[in-house]
């Protein structure tokens, strides 16, 4: 029987869990040593620990804390694993806690750092999803049931003191060309809320100062949101300090590529993986590998009939962008948002569905001037009633009666 070598109670805070941690910093201690070969399951708290509950109010995701999150599960240290080395991780299965069979998404306010399309959407909203075994539904967005591809939008090992003073050398020098922006350029170190493991005293004090967010993917792997990591996945992590030190959480049931909702997938109220690791001894320079590579699951939702949206890099306001893929994704976000709203959607339940059903992102063009091309791709399947154009239009199937809870900024 596979051990679980860290266990995490949904009704207790995270910080009093020595086995968690929500910063990125070489003297957090391992919370557990594995040999390679072995495999193992660790469980996590959602990605806010807690913060978002699930009911009718949009309150939580207006309120919460942006500082205190991701909290993960880990480090575990591999035995032998040195900076240099690739570690081999095996995702074997993934899975909901029991009697946490239940998600959320969000949006959040533009005064709590926004989102990919925070002008279009600037006040908190969220909606909850019900998990029935492989398929998941929402009271919130009716008329949509789909298969959940489920992974953990963060995973990676822990930084060398190098690497993360690199990390906010260069990240401190983006925020302040443009400090006031919203979303922020990047996140700072704030030590007051960083929960740094087992870590205690003066030691910790000083970690927490210098602890990297854990809000953006970076060459240790991290937040990279990648749907496509889940059971049967297999993840070389480049290793930067002896042990490896892997952590993992914010577990997803479905998400569309780019997570563009922000708090954008389907977030799981609670849940565990089982890995296995193995080490490639200096597999770094063998394979010329600064970032993790990965191969995908060979399970996936099948889904063959696609509407596919594009956008150009010309933006809302009709500027022109040179081959900017983030505009021209915008565009194609914003183009599918505007369609699904003709049959009955409120443009937050469009934007909802954009970020957790399993709909595909693709960069079709990045090389004819002044233009970039990226496409939306949303699986027609995935609805109660036909999407597809006609020479009649669009009936509304959806009578708006229903809608996401909504926080209006205080």
């Amino acid at each position: 029987m596979t051990d679980t070598l860290i266990k995490v109670d949904l009704d207790t805070p995270a910080t009093q869990n020595e086995k968690v941690h929500n910063r990125w910093h070489p003297d957090i201690p391992m919370a557990c040593w594995v040999n390679p070969g072995d495999d193992f399951i660790l469980e996590t708290y959602d990605w806010t620990a807690g913060a978002i509950a699930n009911d009718d109010d949009a309150s939580d995701v207006r309120d919460v804390d942006l500082s205190t999150v991701h909290y993960l599960s880990g480090p575990v240290g591999v035995k032998g694993a040195e900076a240099g080395d690739l570690l081999v991780v095996d995702i074997l299965d993934i899975g909901a806690l029991p009697g946490a069979e239940w998600g959320f998404n969000g949006f959040f306010s533009k005064q709590n750092g926004g989102g990919f399309l925070t002008e279009h959407f600037p006040h908190a909203q969220k909606s909850i999803w019900d998990f029935h075994g492989l398929y998941t539904t929402s009271r919130h967005v009716p008329g949509v049931n789909f298969a959940g591809l489920v992974h953990p939008g963060l995973i990676g090992c822990l930084p060398s003191q190098d690497l993360l003073d690199t990390w906010n050398t260069r990240e401190l020098e983006l925020i302040a060309t443009d400090p006031e922006r919203v979303p922020p350029l990047a996140n700072p170190p704030v030590a007051d809320t960083a929960h740094m493991g087992a870590l205690s005293g003066d030691a910790r004090d000083k970690a927490a100062a210098e602890g990297a967010r854990t809000v953006p993917p970076r060459e240790h792997g991290g937040n990279c949101d990648i749907k496509d990591l889940s059971r049967g996945s297999k993840v070389y992590f480049p290793v930067y300090v002896d042990g490896a030190g892997l952590s993992v959480g914010d577990l997803h049931f479905s998400q569309g590529d780019g997570e563009i909702t922000f708090c954008g997938a389907i977030e799981m109220a609670g849940g565990w993986v089982h890995m296995k690791v193995e080490l490639i001894k200096d597999g770094m320079k063998k394979y010329g590998i600064k970032n993790p590579i990965f191969k995908p699951s060979p399970i996936v939702p099948t889904y063959n009939d696609y509407l596919i949206f594009e956008g150009i890099s010309v933006d809302e306001s009709g500027k022109q962008h040179y081959l900017d893929a983030n505009v021209a994704y915008r565009q194609a976000c914003l183009n599918a948002i505007e369609y699904l709203k003709k049959f009955g959607y409120s443009g937050a339940q469009a934007y909802s569905i954009l970020g957790v059903a399993p709909v595909q992102g693709h960069l079709s063009g990045v090389v004819d001037i002044p233009n970039s091309c990226a496409t939306l791709w949303i699986p027609s399947e995935i609805f109660d009633f036909d999407i597809q154009p006609g020479a009649d239009g669009p009936t509304k199937f959806l009578d708006g009666s229903v809608d996401m809870p909504i926080a209006y900024d205080q």
